[in-house]
C-alpha cells in the first residue's frame, strides 16, 4: 500500500518481541461477567453502582481505581472526564481507571470497531465509483471528507477519509460496499461480541449518535488494542495528512481536471493546535465529538520501550481540546508510573484467544483481502491487586511536542502459551522536522 504524502514514514527499526518458552498449559478461560443491564441499554446520567466486572472486580466499581504507594506518583487532580482509562498496550495491565465500563455514547471512536471489522475485507488499491444510494442516511451535521456523487475513490482514499477527516460519508461508501449499513452494524456488533467488548452495542456504524447506542472506555480500550495488531489500522491511524481525490471539473481549456486537495488528521495529539502540542511518541488512535457523546478520544503512544494505551469519554470541563488535554495528563502520569503502580486490573482477550493456541509464536491471523494482517489483540486473566481508590491530587504537566518526533507501529501478532497476548515487534519511527508541517 503506497504511503501517503507526509505520513512521516522514515526508517523503520523492528525490535523482536521475545516469546516465552515455558512448557505450560494455558488455563481455562474464566467467563465473564453479564454487564448490568441490556447490552442496548441506554447510558445513564451517572455512573451505575454496578457495572461489568470484566477484567477485575474494581473496573466494575463508580469512580477512581488506583493502587497508590510509595514511588506512585499521584493522579493530575484536572481531569474532568466522566470515564477515562489508562493501560498498557503490550501486557494488557490496567494501571488506573475511572468509571471504566461506564456506557456512554461513544462519538466516531466507534469507527475504530468499524475499522477493525471491515479493514481485512478490501484490497487498498479496490476501486468503487460512488452512486447516490451509497450516501443515503448521513446524519445532519455529520462530519464529512468531501465524497462527491458519480466519482471514482480507491479503497484507500475512503479509509484515509475515515481515520483523518473522521467522514462518515467514506464510512457510508465502506458500508455500501459491504453489503450494506444494516450488515455492517451486525458484523460489527458480532465483532464487539468476539472482543468481549460487552459494553458496547452498534447502531450507527460512523458513531452518530443514535438511541441505544454506547461503549466504554474498557471497550473502546480493548477495541483500539485489537486494531493496532493490522498495518493499515497502524499507518491510516497515524497518518498526519494526506491528499484526498477531489471532484472532476473543465479546466479553461475544457479538459476534465481532478485536483486533489488536503486532508489533516482531526486527532489533535498527532497533528497539533494552537492550545494543543503534538504528544511526545503519539501514534493514533481515534478521536469523536457528538452532542450527546461530547469529546471522546483513544490515544496510544510510546516513550522509552513503554507504550500505553488511554481512553477518555467527555470531559465536563468544557474548553478547547480538553479531551486532548486531559488524555496527555494522563499519558504523562502512565509513563512515570508505568512499571510503579499495581495494575487494578486487565484487558481481556477476545474469545478466540481465550480459548487460545497453546503452541509458542502460534499466529492465527493472516493478511485478508491484501489489505490487513488481521491479528486480534488482549491478554489472559489474572488476579488483581485490591487497595483503597483515590482521586489522587497535583497535576502533571502536558508534554512539549515532538523533538525529533517519536511515532510508533504496533506491528505483527503472536500468542504466548501463557494466554498473554502483548501487543508484538515494536516498530520505531522517527520523523524529520517539517513532516508535521
Amino acid at each position: 500500500m503506497p504511503a501517503p504524502k507526509k505520513t512521516a514514514r522514515r526508517s523503520l527499526l523492528v525490535t523482536s518481541a521475545v516469546l516465552s518458552s515455558l512448557a505450560l498449559a494455558a488455563p481455562a478461560a474464566v467467563a465473564a461477567p453479564k454487564p448490568s443491564g441490556s447490552p442496548s441499554a441506554s447510558p445513564s446520567a451517572t455512573p451505575p453502582a454496578s457495572m461489568s466486572t470484566l477484567g477485575g472486580a474494581r473496573l466494575g466499581r463508580p469512580g477512581t481505581q488506583v493502587n497508590l504507594a510509595s514511588g506512585v506518583p499521584v493522579l493530575p487532580k484536572d481531569v474532568s472526564a466522566r470515564s477515562w482509562i489508562v493501560s498498557d498496550a503490550e501486557t494488557g495491565d490496567v494501571l488506573a481507571a475511572h468509571n471504566a465500563h461506564w456506557r456512554l455514547a461513544p462519538a466516531s471512536t466507534l469507527k475504530m470497531l468499524f475499522a477493525d471489522t471491515l479493514l481485512p475485507k478490501f484490497p487498498s488499491t479496490t476501486e468503487h465509483k460512488v452512486v447516490p444510494s451509497d450516501l443515503a442516511g448521513i446524519g445532519a451535521g455529520s462530519s464529512m471528507v468531501g465524497i462527491k456523487e458519480e466519482e471514482t475513490y480507491t479503497v484507500h482514499d475512503l479509509w484515509l477519509g475515515v481515520f483523518l477527516q473522521s467522514g462518515n460519508d467514506a464510512v457510508h461508501v465502506l458500508s455500501a460496499m459491504n453489503k450494506g449499513v444494516e450488515n455492517t452494524v451486525k458484523e460489527m456488533n458480532e465483532h464487539a461480541e468476539e472482543l468481549q467488548a460487552l459494553d458496547t452495542f452498534v447502531v450507527s456504524p460512523d458513531g452518530y449518535d443514535a438511541e441505544k447506542q454506547v461503549s466504554s472506555a474498557y471497550d473502546l480500550t480493548l477495541i483500539a488494542r485489537s486494531g493496532l495488531q493490522k498495518k493499515d489500522f497502524r499507518e491510516y491511524s497515524s497518518t498526519v495528512s494526506a491528499k484526498f481525490p477531489g471532484e472532476t471539473k473543465k479546466d479553461k481549456k475544457g479538459k476534465s481536471v481532478r485536483k486533489p486537495f488536503e486532508i489533516r488528521n482531526t486527532n489533535r495529539l498527532l497533528s497539533g493546535d494552537l492550545d494543543v502540542p503534538v504528544y511526545q511518541g503519539i501514534a493514533g488512535v481515534k478521536n469523536g465529538n457528538t452532542t450527546n457523546a461530547g469529546a471522546t478520544f483513544t490515544g496510544v503512544a510510546e516513550r522509552n520501550g513503554k507504550v500505553l494505551l488511554v481512553t477518555v469519554m467527555n470531559p465536563e470541563k468544557d474548553e478547547h481540546n480538553e479531551v486532548y488535554k486531559e488524555t496527555a495528563r494522563l499519558f504523562d502520569w502512565g509513563f512515570k508510573a508505568a512499571g510503579k503502580v499495581q495494575p487494578v486490573g486487565e484487558l481481556v482477550p477476545p474469545k478466540s484467544a481465550a480459548q487460545g493456541s497453546d503452541r509458542p509464536g502460534a499466529n492465527p491471523s493472516g493478511e485478508a483481502g491484501g489489505s490487513g494482517d488481521g491479528g486480534k489483540a488482549g491478554t489472559g486473566s489474572k488476579p488483581v491487586a485490591s487497595a483503597s481508590a483515590t482521586d489522587g491530587s497535583s497535576g502533571i504537566g502536558i508534554a512539549l511536542g515532538i523533538t525529533g518526533g517519536v511515532l510508533v507501529l504496533l506491528a505483527g501478532g503472536a500468542f504466548l502459551i501463557n494466554r498473554r497476548w502483548p501487543l508484538p515487534d515494536l516498530v520505531r519511527r522517527r520523523t524529520r522536522s517539517g513532516d508535521d508541517d
